[in-house]
């Protein structure tokens, strides 16, 4: 009931915004009834930022998972900038954090969801430039928490200035610059086959040949 509760409100949020939806249409939505809803949530305002923060965690991890796919660092960044950037849930997750600066009680959620943006895109980051063997240009920390600093301020200026997802995309492209090279060597893992030995070089194959 919760998360249906929660995936209600988010559609019903991001058409309306938190002004515009009543708990009564959230409830009708979710098929539930509105006592449900105060009581997994106690108010409007608190089922808004428990959404936000939600939706924009599962984006985040979206995202890792298709940079994840791509085959060289500009690739992997553009797809971790068109992934977040081509939703809206980093413009929900900016509404929250407004929004907790008149609801303090509400802020702790918010701040725990940043820490969690910049922490699993840290171990996601890393372990791409190593299992790669990518050299990131900054440390994978500094890394990470720019990425969601140039996010955030992008989304909000962008949203105020009424610019397109397109627009979006190129700024925060342009404001990350590369994050990491390939190594000089070209180094890459590579399963290693039963005839093979981990030490066995092709100059090795040659010469046994």
């Amino acid at each position: 009931m919760r998360s249906r509760l929660l995936d209600a409100a988010s559609g019903l949020f991001k058409e309306r915004g938190v002004a515009g939806t009543s708990i009564a249409e959230i409830a009708a939505a979710a098929d539930a009834f509105p006592s449900q809803v105060t009581y997994y949530f106690r108010t409007k305002e608190a089922l808004f930022v428990e959404a936000a923060c939600r939706d924009v965690l599962y984006v985040a991890r979206a995202a890792e998972q298709n940079a994840g796919k791509q085959l060289s660092p500009n690739d992997y960044t553009r797809s971790l900038v068109e992934s977040v950037m081509r939703t809206d849930a980093v413009g929900f997750f900016v509404e929250a954090m407004t929004l907790t600066r008149r609801r303090q009680d509400l802020a702790p959620l918010v701040e725990r969801t940043v820490e969690r943006l910049h922490s699993e895109g840290l171990r996601a980051y890393a372990a791409e430039m190593i299992a790669r063997g990518w050299h990131s240009r900054l440390d994978p920390e500094t890394s990470a928490r720019r990425f969601w600093a140039i996010t955030i301020g992008v989304t909000i200026e962008g949203h105020a200035m009424g610019r397109s997802s397109e627009d979006l995309v190129a700024e925060m492209l342009r404001l990350l610059g590369p994050q990491a090279d390939v190594a000089a060597d070209g180094a890459r893992l590579r399963l290693v086959g039963a005839a093979d030995s981990p030490d066995e070089t092709p100059q090795n194959k040659k010469e046994k040949r």
